[in-house]
């Protein structure tokens, strides 16, 4: 039986820490603690990337990634005035800043509150409030301390290259939605969380060797461009809903294809056909602006099938939200497969 408390409990635990691409540290020892207190050995390697191996009892192994990194921004310059220039590391949908509370990360471990802005905030002073284009030339971050120039920044140690992560404004409701920045890919890595309990509560004999990859560079590409090498490779990461597509919010998506081209024809129809023989509620679609860490892998060279699912995920890159019911579809198609 799944354990759906511990699933919601570490969604929420695991979005609550800030780690945008490249700042992953804390979210790590988190995922680390996590996985020890579950009974599994983690390793780590030197690009940061969380390792769980479990033997099973053939030498086929099967890789299963979820990315622990999320979109954020880093200072790119600070402004005359003490506000703060940014770049956006990822790619968010910009104009969804525009307002947002922020935490400013300095070198030296000192953390500040600040607000995403657009260079016309106030509609009663400027008259392109409501026009002016929201990106990173026209944005620009106030930081809520007692500064008039760039002088009082600098003195309170925040500089160029100091990350910048943004409230996940996380809110898990009784009718199964969850809505949430970062659900790509933090609602994954629960998924595998609670599937590794699942494998140590119920002792399950695994047919083939296992190998989980939490990965901390997804958003900008490369995030398991170093893994362990693999037969199978299955990304669990978020399932896109919108035009002309069959996913949903509440059901498992498959995906049949993305930018960085078709998934493996074979382990793609070996995931559906066990989506349905469990009657899980799933869809197949293909995504045209999408790559995943088996894209990653596979440009790095590995020699692997590849596959991608995860539960519907709406306003990707934005304000977003799933359902349990997607979320545990995914679940259960992870562990029928596996089982199999």
């Amino acid at each position: 039986m799944i354990d759906k408390d511990y699933l919601l409990r570490m969604t929420k635990k695991i979005l609550d820490i800030p780690s945008p691409s490249g700042f992953t540290e804390n979210c790590r020892k988190q995922l680390i603690e996590e996985i020890e207190n579950l009974g599994f050995k983690a390793e780590t390697n030197n690009y940061g990337n969380v390792i769980v191996s479990i033997n099973g009892q053939k030498s086929k192994t099967v890789g299963i990634s979820a990315h622990f990194d999320t979109l954020g921004a880093m200072v790119s310059a600070i402004n005359s005035n003490g506000t703060l220039a940014f770049k956006t590391v990822g790619g968010p949908i910009l104009p969804t800043y525009d307002g947002e509370y922020c935490l400013i990360h300095t070198r030296d471990g000192k953390t500040y509150n600040g607000t995403f802005l657009s260079n016309s905030p106030s509609s009663h002073v400027y008259r392109d409030a409501n026009s002016i284009d929201r990106n990173t030339s026209t944005m620009h971050i106030r930081i809520d301390e007692l500064i008039q120039s760039k002088d009082d920044v600098k003195k309170l140690g925040i500089g160029n290259g100091n990350y910048i992560s943004l409230d996940p404004k996380t809110i898990i409701f009784d009718n199964g939605f969850i809505k949430s920045r970062f659900l790509d890919d933090k609602i994954c890595v629960s998924i595998l969380l609670t599937l590794l309990k699942y494998l140590s509560k119920h002792k399950v004999k695994l047919n083939t060797n296992l190998v989980f990859i939490f990965s901390c560079y997804e958003e900008v590409g490369f995030g398991a461009s170093s893994i362990p090498e693999v037969d199978e490779f299955i990304a669990c990461d978020m399932g896109c809903v919108g035009a002309d597509l069959e996913g949903s919010a509440t059901k498992v998506s498959i995906c049949s294809m993305d930018s960085s081209g078709p998934y493996d024809y074979e382990l793609t129809g070996k995931l559906i056909s066990s989506a349905q023989e469990k009657k899980l509620d799933y869809a197949v679609d293909v995504y045209p602006y999408y790559g995943s860490d088996v894209s990653a892998a596979r440009r790095a060279g590995h020699d692997f099938k590849g596959a991608l699912i995860g539960p519907g995920v709406e306003a990707s890159h934005g304000m977003e939200r799933t359902h349990l019911k997607g979320v545990i579809a995914t679940l259960e198609l992870l562990i029928a497969y596996l089982t199999n």
